[in-house]
């Protein structure tokens, strides 16, 4: 039942954002008049269909394959007709006849549709979902814990963020994004002094193999909330309610700096000083070898949201959605240049199933729908032969040097391209099926 779900929200997902990519072709060619003999969600091999009907010179239909679907613009070499099938003389109403400005904006169509929904379902998750973040200045009034990988490369406790590659950030959770772990500058104040602290640019591995966030907003006062029965906590005389003040001579301002000083102190004798009722009391025990007094604290955290507006959640839509590609575009070429495994990093369908999950829930269902818009628009920008990227690569050589190529030079590329990616397909099922089975 879990891999039934999974599968039809794979296919929801994709079939909207493939059909959303389609009309994007679509519009962009009527626009200029050109015909678009056929749209398919899903493809129709050897003539098979589901569906099909007919609106003025366009066949629309449903293919029995699921894998994607294809728009046929009269007059254009793609994976429905190459140069045999344009032998006859170009029509006025044909893609080839038509400027190459015109091609141009015809082959991004479906990019800058996929893109455009990629940022507004992203940003209306913001506005129905998120509906409000925390903001750095808030977390600056504790400052942030960092984890032991931040520690390691040298933020502290109670650091307080001032900016990131020389940007001042408004959301604490741009601190942690991808593109801050591939490598970075951060500027913080820590007392009174400014410090630089430059982020590796394998932290993210680092980040992803520990699953822990880089930075932590745990930064607050320790208030017991209660102790676990039989803990030490309990058998030192801890109570419900009382504030930690220090550990030997370590200051407890924070949570975060009692995690950290706890882990200084296994297997040792601790003073503990807290406040009860007003009164300094003070504890005395030997901590075991996990370093753990055994408590639940107060977790109210005295931060306020700010909530999104509608002009807020489009501006910060578009910011995540750059920045998730700029993180796909570094991802990749770290793959391309052999730092990180291709069987590591590339998924196919199976691996994106998974990531829906085998419940479904809306909001988790559109934000991975949304970040897989943003996808297929990146992938089909890249200058592949058969991909949008492809002909816009061909397309803007003819309009630099004026001489469009060959039909038999497309044809030729269009079926490099095809192999290429019949190729990476393969590989990503394989690569899944190996996940599933090692």
């Amino acid at each position: 039942m879990s891999g039934l779900m999974m599968t039809l929200q794979l296919l929801l997902g994709l079939s909207l954002l493939v059909f959303i990519h389609e009309m994007g072709h679509y519009l962009a060619a009527r626009a200029f008049g050109i015909r678009v003999t056929k749209f398919y969600l899903f493809f129709d091999a050897w003539g098979f269909k589901l569906v099909s009907f007919k609106i003025g010179e366009t066949e629309f239909g449903i293919g029995w394959l699921p894998f994607g679907g294809y728009c046929q613009i009269a007059g254009m070499i793609d994976e429905t007709q190459g140069a045999d099938d344009l032998a006859s003389t170009p029509q006025p109403w044909e893609y080839r006849s038509k400027p190459a400005w015109q091609r141009l904006i015809v082959l991004f169509g479906g990019i800058f549709l996929n893109f455009v929904t990629g940022i507004l379902i992203l940003s209306f998750l913001l506005l129905g979902s998120s509906k409000g973040y925390l903001s750095n200045d808030e977390v600056s009034k504790f400052g942030i814990a960092p984890s032991p990988i931040a520690r390691e490369i040298g933020f502290q406790n109670g650091d307080k963020i001032l900016s990131i590659n020389g940007k001042r950030i408004e959301r604490f959770q741009d601190a942690q994004s991808m593109n801050v772990l591939f490598g970075a500058k951060v500027e913080v104040l820590r007392g009174n002094d400014t410090l630089k602290i430059t982020i590796p640019k394998d932290a993210y591995r680092r980040v992803m193999q520990e699953g822990v966030p880089f930075f932590d907003i745990d930064n607050f006062p320790v208030i017991v909330d209660n102790l676990i029965e039989g803990s030490i906590a309990e058998r030192m005389g801890m109570l419900a309610n009382d504030q930690i003040l220090q550990i030997n001579s370590d200051t407890i301002h924070s949570f975060g700096t009692l995690q950290s000083v706890l882990n200084t102190y296994k297997n040792e004798e601790i003073q503990v000083a807290v406040i009860r009722d007003a009164d300094i009391v003070l504890l005395h025990t030997t901590l075991d070898s996990t370093g753990r007094l055994g408590i639940f604290v107060n977790r109210s955290y005295p931060y306020q949201p700010t909530f999104y507006t509608f002009c807020s959640a489009l501006t910060y839509g578009y910011k995540d959605a750059m920045d998730l590609l700029k993180a796909n575009a570094k991802g990749l070429g770290k793959v391309v240049t052999g730092k990180e495994k291709a069987r590591e990093s590339i998924q196919g369908p199976i691996g994106m199933a998974q990531i829906y999950g085998s419940e479904w829930i809306w909001s988790r269902f559109w934000y991975i729908t949304g970040i897989l818009s943003l996808i297929l628009a990146f992938m089909n920008f890249l200058p592949i032969p058969a991909l949008d990227g492809g002909h816009i690569l061909f397309t803007l050589w003819e309009i630099i040097t004026r001489r469009k190529p060959s039909d038999k030079f497309l044809m030729a590329t269009q079926q490099i391209g095809m192999i290429i990616l019949l190729t990476l397909m393969v590989f990503a099922f394989g690569n899944d099926l190996f996940r599933i089975f090692r």
